[in-house]
Parts: structure tokens; sequence; C-alpha cells
């Protein structure tokens, strides 16, 4: 693998990890770095420029899935319903 591809693996690697630990549910976080961390691994011997591309590709659209999740889940979280209804005055 080339230096400049390497380090473009690496961080993207980083990038969904950092990401994927913004999920506001333990589950989902957990899920999420242990299937990055499984899917890398597997493919860490991976030397055809093409394939490795593809996968690069792809990892970058399942980056993209992960910062709508970790918004959407943000967005939907029941921490943050809780504390808007503790903050709404009672009539």
């Amino acid at each position: 693998m080339a230096a400049s591809s390497r380090a473009q693996v690496l961080d993207l690697y980083r990038a969904m990890l950092r990401e994927s630990k913004r999920f506001s549910s333990y589950n989902y976080r957990t899920y999420a770095v242990r299937r990055i961390r499984d899917a890398f691994r597997e493919n860490k011997n991976v030397k055809d420029p093409v394939e490795i591309q593809t996968l690069v590709n792809k990892a970058k659209r399942d980056l993209e899935i992960i910062r709508r999740q970790v918004h959407i889940s943000q967005l939907y979280s029941t921490d943050r319903l809780v504390i808007e209804t503790q903050e709404r005055p009672r009539t």
C-alpha cells in the first residue's frame, strides 16, 4: 500500500471511530466501534490498489451513514426529552 493510501486509510479509520463514539446510546456506540475495528482488521492485508480504493470508497459512504445516524440519535435522545420536559413550566 502506498504511503498516501495508508495515511488516507488511517485518517478514515480514526474519523469513523471518532464519529461512532458520539452515539448517545452505549449499545450503538460499542457495536459501531466493534464493527469498524473488525472490518479494518479483516481487510488489513489487502494489497490490490483497485480493491483498496473500493474499500476506501465504501468506508467513506459508511462514515457518512454514521454521521447521519449520530445526528438522528441526538435529535431523538431520551435524555434530551427528559431535560426539555423538566424545563417546561407547568400551567
